[in-house]
């Protein structure tokens, strides 16, 4: 080959690589793609105060902590709701729960008795939630058509088997898990969901909404053994099956959407940490009639499941450290909403709220509201080289706020009509050059009929719309009563007007009747 040749064919691959370049469409020296991995992990039922790096004391979560030592910490993230199946919506969409399809729990009870685990054993139309429409843009469609192989394992809960709502039609190639709330409501399954298939497990089929026998000894570890030993954990299972999707898709950029059921109960988790818990707390009184299945140790079990979680966090991280992906792999960790009171959990032992009540004058301020309890949530991420490692932010974000981050890290497309802003910039550290919103709305047609605003301090919210007709709005200063404790809307008339506004602009009449608020407008 002359000279004049060998400077063709420099030029040439020179050109190559260009336009290799411009279509982002080079490789890292693993030959994986240089777009970056994905895992965003969402915890249920998991209070701010639950993790070692938000201030807990009792339950010990190394991994986790570890993740936001080398990443960032945010103090201010909101859940897009205070239960399941709306918090993931807006997770998915970009919507705030005033533009939202889903904005509550809906069993779809016109179906039958959808709470009866012997019947939906037997049909499975009776399972799952109401279902999403199948033109919903989710996350998962949108890294989809950015060449992402995408992957949900855990708790889906945006619609029943054979609908348009279920995950395969919704964005994700492959799904592993529950489909629906109720039959998580039990780690020992008698069969979790692959795709559209029902995977059999070898457990017995034991409902998880009962009572201990009164014939049954409280003390006695083997009354207790039909709820807690059986053969498969159903998060063993998914675990194993998060490991799978990574293995099989290492060559390729992956978005994996794992949404564990961990904490939220029934209490059941694997001997040993119980065991663990049990010689660090000590004795304690069983839990033996409620609404979820009976535990002899409530706290230690309650505790096992969350550093149970952490454990598998660890195992995560150490696999794309052994595939060379860790440093090209962008981990997210929340949770859906705050923390539980049900089932045999007790988060005032735990402080599981963090520097939020439980309760104030006797009302729940948790899960199911949205005072900052409810709704204010663990966040932290991780990506080697461009989250700097042991940063802290106060940056105001929400889950709708996910989807446009995730879409501008995977360069692809945010559709329009979302009410997310990325949060882009203040992982990188760039704080200066981060859009803000002016406020963050939330509305949720239960326990009530809830309405809130966040505008920089202070908080807004409106509770029994539903139940009294109320409008009223209580007014919280948060710099100086992060608790929400002292209302000060009559010393604030101006921001209690502006809230009253946002309020009634931010309120769009919901496309489900269930969802409807009466008292805002909203008529059949």
């Amino acid at each position: 080959m002359n000279r004049k040749q060998l400077l063709g064919t420099d030029i040439f691959c020179i050109c190559l690589i260009s336009i290799f370049l411009l279509t982002g469409y080079s490789q890292t020296v693993n030959g994986q793609t240089e777009k970056p991995n994905i895992i965003y992990i969402l915890a249920d039922d998991l209070g701010y105060g639950e993790l070692g790096v938000y201030g807990q004391e009792k339950i010990e979560t190394p991994n986790i902590d570890a993740l936001a030592e080398a990443g960032m910490k945010f103090t201010n993230h909101y859940s897009g709701a205070p239960v399941c199946a709306p918090a993931r919506y807006m997770l998915m969409t970009g919507k705030h729960p005033g533009n939202a399809f889903i904005r509550s729990n809906h069993e779809w009870g016109e179906r039958g008795d959808v709470w009866s685990f012997e019947n939906m054993a037997a049909n499975p139309m009776l399972e799952g939630q109401f279902p999403i429409p199948g033109s919903t843009e989710t996350v998962g469609k949108l890294l989809q058509k950015a060449g992402y192989k995408t992957g949900a394992i855990g708790k889906w809960g945006l619609g029943a088997p054979f609908t348009e709502g279920v995950p395969t039609n919704q964005g994700f190639d492959f799904f592993f898990g529950y489909n629906g709330q109720r039959q998580a409501h039990t780690y020992y399954p008698i069969y979790l969901w692959r795709n559209d298939t029902r995977v059999a497990l070898r457990n017995q089929l034991v409902p998880p909404h009962q009572d201990l026998p009164d014939s049954a000894d409280p003390h006695d570890p083997e009354s207790y053994a039909i709820f807690h030993d059986q053969p498969d954990y159903s998060a063993d299972l998914m675990h194993d099956e998060t490991i799978g999707f990574i293995e099989r898709n290492q060559n390729m950029p992956f978005f994996l959407y794992l949404p564990t059921p961990i904490p939220h109960v029934s209490l059941q988790a694997p001997e040993r940490w119980i065991n663990y818990y049990r010689e660090k707390f000590g004795e304690e009184e069983p839990y033996t009639q409620g609404s979820y299945v009976p535990a002899q140790y409530p706290k230690a079990t309650y505790a096992a499941m969350i550093s149970y979680m952490d454990e598998k966090v660890g195992e995560i991280v150490e696999k794309l450290k052994e595939l060379g992906l860790y440093e090209n792999t962008l981990i997210m960790f929340s949770s859906d909403n705050g923390p539980t009171y049900a089932g045999g959990v007790d988060p005032d032992y735990f402080r599981s709220a963090g520097p939020f009540p439980n309760y104030v004058n006797g009302e729940s301020r948790i899960k199911g509201h949205v005072y900052e309890g409810g709704i204010r949530v663990p966040m932290i991420a991780t990506w080697e080289g461009v989250i700097p490692a042991g940063s802290s932010t106060n940056h105001i974000s929400a889950f709708w706020d996910v989807l446009p981050t995730l879409t501008e890290v995977a360069e692809a497309e945010s559709p329009e009509g979302i009410d997310g802003i990325s949060f882009l910039p203040t992982l990188k550290g760039h704080s200066t050059t981060q859009k803000k919103h002016d406020y963050l709305y939330w509305e949720f047609p239960s326990y009530g009929g809830q309405q809130a605003v966040r505008m920089g301090k202070w908080k807004g919210i409106r509770k029994n719309i539903i139940a009294d007709g109320n409008l009223e709005i209580e007014l919280y200063n948060l710099e100086e009563d992060i608790r929400e404790e002292n209302n000060v809307a009559a010393e604030h008339p101006e921001i209690v007007n502006q809230i009253r506004e946002i309020m009634k602009e931010e309120h769009t009449v919901p496309e489900l009747s269930r969802f409807k608020m009466e008292a805002l407008g909203d008529y059949d």
